[in-house]
């Protein structure tokens, strides 16, 4: 009998990626899948059981990973922070373990859920253990080099971002001529380089000593738990950065996922952006 393994499936094409290659390896994949995030795509890869869970069944969750004979589990795909706090009812065991924080970050809240796992028995691996060949490489990883102005928005970017990561506040920073034009914060990547462009767009015939071009600066946290919310990036950044007027994209190396590997750097060439991981 193949070795089981749990995951557990948020949004976006990160859950597929790790189901497909944990098959590769001859494993056989138990899919909790949450029904407020996760793809119904997910049920057409082959996955040995996929369970549809809500997003407060903690209980639950535990239960049918035990049933399943599941002793190790990954987490992948976003789980979008105001979902947490939306009407989503929790179960008795994740309403204990709600009030039970501190802080109700994403670190606090995902460190609490493994640990919950670990005491019954589920440990909770790297989301990237068989996605090893996805992480972004050190270097400039397009065929645009960066320019001198890019570069010191990076470096400004890396400064103020690496800040408001010891906070988990957020991942991303967008910078326009060193200066920070928007952060992410509950509302995700993707709405806060959306954000950043409407900021620019409204400077549109007025006097502004600011470049319109926009560089997202997108980190790991300090001491990144690799075991959830690992910075990732798809085409769709690339999409929603052409709209933004955003010309570069700086990450960590080794530290954030391309989800859609040599796609993401077709279309960052086809939009003339640069891809700069550090």
């Amino acid at each position: 009998m193949a070795e089981r393994i749990g995951l557990i499936a948020g949004n976006g094409s990160f859950p597929l990626l790790v189901l497909d290659a944990a098959r590769a390896q001859g494993l056989a994949v138990i899919v909790a899948a949450i029904k407020e995030e996760a793809s119904a795509d997910i049920e057409t890869r082959g996955a040995t059981a996929v369970h549809w869970l809500s997003l407060g069944e903690l209980s639950r969750l535990i239960e049918t990973f035990q049933r399943e004979g599941v002793r190790r589990a990954i987490m992948a795909g976003q789980v979008k922070h105001k979902q947490i706090f939306s009407s989503i009812r929790p179960d008795w065991r994740l309403a204990k373990l709600l009030l039970s924080l501190g802080t109700r970050n994403t670190d606090s809240l995902l460190g609490a859920v493994a640990k919950t796992l670990a005491d019954e028995g589920i440990i909770l691996e790297s989301s990237t253990a068989f996605l090893d060949p996805l992480l972004a490489k050190p270097g400039v990883l397009t065929t645009r080099q960066p320019t001198p102005q890019e570069k010191k928005n990076i470096d400004y970017g890396r400064t103020v971002a690496r800040h408001m990561a010891t906070y988990d506040v957020g991942q991303t920073v967008l910078v326009a001529e060193s200066a920070c034009v928007a952060v992410e914060a509950m509302e995700g990547t993707d709405a806060a380089i959306e954000r950043a462009g409407e900021i620019m767009r409204s400077l549109a015939g007025n006097a502004s000593t600011l470049s319109r071009e926009l560089t997202v600066v997108k980190i790991a946290k300090p001491n990144q738990d690799m075991r959830f919310d690992v910075p990732v990036i798809g085409a769709k950044t690339i999409e929603v950065m052409l709209r933004a007027g955003a010309t570069c994209l700086a990450v960590d190396a080794g530290k954030c996922l391309l989800l859609d590997g040599k796609a993401i750097i077709t279309a960052a060439d086809s939009a003339n952006i640069t891809i700069v991981a550090d």
